[in-house]
C-alpha cells in the first residue's frame, strides 16, 4: 500500500519506471508504476524492518521471528524491492493481455507483491512450505480486506 499512500505527494517522482517506453504496442509496465512508488515501497519496508528490529529485543518477538533482524536494512531493501518487482512482473503481463491498469486481475493482484518479496527474501532466509503457503493465503485475504478498507475510507478509487 506504500505507493498508494504517497500518490498525492512527491509529484516530481511520479515518473513511470518504464519512461513510457513500449514493448510492442503497449507500455512496458504502464504509467501507474512510478519511481515514487518504488522509493515509497522500499522506504516503508525499511521502516517496518527497523521497527521489527527494535521489537526483536523482546524475547516473545524473537521466538516467532523468521529472520535475524540485525540485518534490517537488507531485509527492508529486499522485501520492498521484491514487492515492487512482483507488481512490475504482473503489470507487464497485464499489459500484454490487454488488461487496463486498475482492472481486476485475480489472483495476481493479491499475490504479486508477496511472491516477489518471498522470492527476494529467500536470499537471506529459508521458508518452510507451511510458511510459504500461509503467507500466500493470508496475503490474498488481507489484500482484499485492506483494499476494501482503503476504498471505503477514500484512500483508493477502486476496491482492487
Amino acid at each position: 500500500m506504500a505507493p498508494v499512500m504517497v500518490k498525492k505527494i512527491f509529484k516530481r517522482l511520479a515518473v513511470p519506471l518504464d519512461f513510457g517506453k513500449k514493448f510492442g504496442k503497449e507500455e512496458i509496465f504502464g504509467s501507474h508504476k512510478t519511481f515514487r512508488g518504488l522509493i515509497a515501497a522500499v522506504a516503508f519496508a525499511m521502516a517496518i524492518a527497523f521497527v521489527q528490529s527494535l521489537l526483536s529485543s523482546l524475547p516473545s518477538f524473537r521466538e516467532i521471528a523468521l529472520i535475524n533482524y540485525s540485518q534490517w536494512p537488507l531485509i527492508g531493501l529486499l522485501l520492498g524491492l521484491g514487492a515492487i518487482g512482483g507488481d512490475l512482473v504482473k503489470s507487464f503481463f497485464k499489459r500484454r493481455l490487454g488488461v487496463p491498469p486498475g482492472s481486476r486481475f485475480i489472483p495476481w493482484d493479491q499475490l504479486d507483491f508477496v511472491l516477489g518479496s518471498l522470492l527476494l527474501g529467500s536470499i537471506i532466509t529459508d521458508y518452510s512450505l507451511t510458511f510459504f503457503l500461509t503467507a500466500l493465503i493470508v496475503s490474498f485475504a488481507g489484500h482484499i480486506l485492506v483494499n476494501h478498507l482503503a476504498y471505503f475510507t477514500k484512500i483508493r478509487g477502486e476496491k482492487w
